[in-house]
């Protein structure tokens, strides 16, 4: 399934390949796909799931009111967090040697952190600014996606260096 995936992958390479080294090439289709299928699951899960609508909850240390665009926001970042994984350790950083469960651990930390940033971000865009919430969390989605690549190199899927 791996090479599968990877020789279609590389298949559309080559007109990129002047620009783009083969590893950020394969991070930008991975995270693409990761990323479009969010978006996906975020527009179906607030508009086909939730149809819009709040939801309230009577549970101790849980808000009375969750908004619908949190909602999607949380269904969707569980659905991607598993998609993002699996795609980032499988096809894009292979040759990291941390172990698997190292390699979740972190994946979720900058996971958490993006869903943070994501989330502060939706709120204050679709009930400050009064945007549209797909929209917003399009845009979301490709600003927070920069500097995720980064810290999934360098920190999650790093590659010990033996002395």
């Amino acid at each position: 399934m791996r090479k599968a995936l990877l020789k279609i992958i590389d298949f559309f390479y080559p007109p990129f390949s002047r620009w783009l080294p083969l590893h950020t090439f394969r991070y930008i289709v991975s995270g693409g796909t990761t990323a479009t299928s969010g978006i996906i699951c975020y527009y179906i899960a607030y508009n086909w799931i939730l149809h819009q609508r709040n939801i309230h909850v009577d549970f101790p240390f849980v808000p009375k009111l969750i908004t619908a665009h949190s909602a999607a926001l949380i269904i969707s970042t569980l659905v991607s967090f598993l998609i993002g994984f699996t795609l980032n350790k499988y096809l894009v950083f292979t040759k990291s040697n941390l172990k698997g469960r190292i390699q979740m651990f972190r994946y979720a930390a900058v996971l958490g952190i993006n869903f943070g940033l994501n989330l502060a971000m939706l709120k204050y865009m679709v009930e400050g600014l009064h945007f549209y919430p797909s929209i917003s969390q399009a845009f979301i989605t490709v600003t927070l996606s920069l500097c995720s690549y980064f810290l999934q190199k360098h920190f999650t899927f790093r590659v010990k260096k033996h002395p």
